[in-house]
């Protein structure tokens, strides 16, 4: 994950709700964000623990898209680095906000990819 302390994050940074969070203001691994994104605003909550990095995202009206979780993955994570939305089994899903969807990077190990062609051909852009 980014360094959450940089300038870059400043202006997504909200404080109130951070203090009320976390009793602090956040760090370089947390912190709450507001960011706009085609004009609909996006709650961020970016922590760490667990040997884990985590970013939630959610809109008050709608679940975000692919495409915004790719500019949120982008904005928070190094290009270098794999980042998953989990599907676990049904018996162990947590849903408490129905609009809110996840991104996780482990920080113990690497996430297995599939192999590059499996995921679709790169010159078809």
């Amino acid at each position: 994950m980014k360094n959450l302390l940089s300038k870059e994050f400043d202006k997504f940074r909200n404080y109130d709700f951070a203090k009320k969070y976390y009793g602090s203001f956040g760090d370089e691994g947390n912190g709450v964000f507001e960011v706009k994104i085609d004009g609909k605003t996006y709650n961020i909550i970016a922590s760490n623990g667990g040997g884990w990095e985590h970013v939630s995202v959610s809109n008050e009206k709608h679940i975000p898209s692919w495409k915004v979780m790719s500019k949120i993955k982008d904005l928070f994570f190094n290009d270098n680095e794999t980042v998953v939305q989990f599907h676990p089994p049904k018996a162990e899903y947590v849903n408490i906000h129905q609009n809110c969807l996840h991104l996780w990077r482990n920080l113990k190990e690497d996430i297995k990819t599939p192999p590059t062609i499996f995921l679709g051909d790169k010159n078809a852009n």
